[in-house]
């Protein structure tokens, strides 16, 4: 539903004088209509406004987010089928995982561009449609009439095609969540919307060895991209009165964020990064690419790291998704607290769980061995939690620092899959040789993960997080509810006196 979509009479903007008793999101304040006025300025009174039809918007993303990042694990748990079905080796089954991610870089700085050139809605419509081309052209490379080049290369042009689809989905979900929800289900609507990728790369990964062979598994992922079209006419652009302040005021272009990061930003915008502000945002960039490049390489990589000691491409397939499905559960009971109890806390949260992490992908040297599938599943359940719980706090909070909620998710989201190809290439150049023991094991690419990712984490440490953007929404919030107290007490002392002096 475009934002010119009429709304019901519950949903009508507020009258400058409130009711006694009326919540606030009922209240109208001194803040600017939606492009009205420059950020930080005072403008006429404008109702803050929440429209029911936003969720429909999340329900949409969500769907299309999650099948939009199933092309990236599908071949992981079945790549030593691939390889033997179609003759193509282990690191070529690799490359059209690695593919997408190298896509996905300059992908996602081009989103932003899109977005402002066009509007979200949009948007979804043309990532949606090269979706499903993508989903077709890779299902045409299993034909038996191909030969091995020939299916290789649909294959790959079906994946580079998804790479291009990929971004739209992650980079719009703050921008979303932005628009259309207020300071109490922001946050909570932002995890919904990200966690959505990873859930759907745990799905990938439990429905492609269950699919069959290889053929019918890739038919299949075309029938699950086809069948989300009707998803994009879910999501909308803006509502027709915004939610917050930040709503309220036009989305920054890319090339802002680009100028504070440089220092060049003019200091009286509020796009302008204080240097301690792009500090945080390197901190917050690099934990985040490289965690997220951690569990997209082991999602890749499961069969080759898990099949030298002994386990299968279904139980691959499903500890993978355990590690992304576990972490649902714990972002459906976190999410709340950030928006109503934690609602300061970001930062802390990061401080507390990246050095866990560090810990857990570490251990995982010593745990991958011959009979250990318990604590594998339980190192799986526990990465997952801490990882997909960090995911919309990281892309709040970079928000928070920048004040740029699409271009500030490009930022964080193309670190994450130029980490992923990092990590996929580097792991797959540590393999073992046949002669080892046992033979093609990836012990030493685990030990460049574990190793990596605690690298990482210890410069959270410096991560100070300080949340503007709520700052500033709280506090034009807060104005907006002690001026109509004023104002109430003086209609109803020009009512009672008829002096037209506020009552005592």
């Amino acid at each position: 539903m475009d934002s010119h979509d009429t709304h019901s009479d519950d949903e009508k903007a507020s009258p400058a004088a409130p009711p006694a008793g009326a919540s606030p999101r009922d209240i109208t304040g001194t803040v600017p209509e939606c492009g009205d006025a420059p950020r930080g300025a005072v403008g006429a009174p404008a109702a803050y406004r929440l429209y029911r039809r936003r969720f429909v918007g999340v329900v949409g993303i969500v769907l299309l987010n999650a099948v939009a990042a199933m092309p990236n694990p599908w071949y992981g748990p079945i790549a030593n089928n691939v390889s033997s079905d179609f003759g193509f080796t282990l690191d070529q089954v690799n490359w059209l995982g690695n593919v997408l991610n190298l896509v996905f870089l300059p992908s996602s700085i081009v989103v932003p561009f899109v977005c402002k050139r066009f509007n979200i809605r949009i948007t979804c419509y043309i990532a949606t449609s090269i979706l499903v081309l993508s989903a077709w052209i890779r299902y045409a490379g299993v034909a038996r009439s191909l030969n091995r080049q020939s299916a290789y290369a649909l294959m790959m042009v079906g994946q580079v095609l998804a790479g291009v689809a990929q971004p739209a989905f992650q980079v719009i979900g703050p921008l979303y969540s932005e628009r259309w929800f207020d300071l109490k289900s922001r946050t909570t609507m932002t995890m919904l919307m990200s966690i959505a990728n990873p859930i759907g790369s745990g799905l990938a990964q439990l429905i492609s060895p269950l699919s069959g062979s290889p053929r019918s598994s890739i038919l299949v992922l075309a029938v699950i991209c086809t069948a989300v079209i009707p998803c994009a006419l879910l999501v909308g652009n803006a509502p027709p009165t915004p939610p917050t302040y930040a709503a309220s005021q036009p989305s920054p272009p890319f090339t802002s964020l680009v100028r504070a990061v440089l220092g060049r930003e003019p200091t009286d915008r509020p796009t302008y990064m204080s240097l301690r502000e792009r500090l945080d945002l390197a901190i917050l960039t690099l934990n985040f690419g490289v965690l997220v490049g951690a569990v997209t390489s082991f999602a890749i990589l499961t069969n080759q790291d898990l099949a030298p000691y002994g386990y299968s491409s279904d139980t691959s397939g499903f500890m993978g998704a355990t590690l992304l499905l576990a972490g649902l559960v714990c972002a459906l009971v976190t999410a709340p607290l950030f928006d109503r109890v934690l609602t300061h806390h970001l930062a802390r949260t990061c401080h507390a769980l990246c050095p866990a992490l560090g810990a857990l992908w570490l251990s995982l040297v010593w745990a991958v061995k011959e009979n250990n599938t318990g604590g594998l599943f339980a190192i799986m359940a526990l990465i997952g939690a801490g990882s997909v719980t960090l995911l919309p706090v990281a892309l709040e909070l970079a928000v928070e620092v920048t004040r740029n909620a699409d271009g500030s998710a490009a930022v964080l989201w193309f670190a994450g899959n130029l980490m992923s190809i990092t990590c996929v290439l580097s792991e797959g150049a540590l393999r073992a040789g046949p002669d080892a023991h046992p033979p093609l094991n990836m012990r030493r690419a685990l030990i460049f993960q574990g190793a990596l990712v605690c690298g990482a984490v210890v410069t959270i440490a410096g991560l100070r997080g300080r949340q503007a953007r709520r700052e500033m929404d709280e506090r034009v919030l807060r104005e907006g509810v002690e001026m109509q107290v004023v104002e109430h007490d003086w209609e109803q002392g020009k009512g009672g006196s008829g002096s037209g002096e506020p009552k005592e």
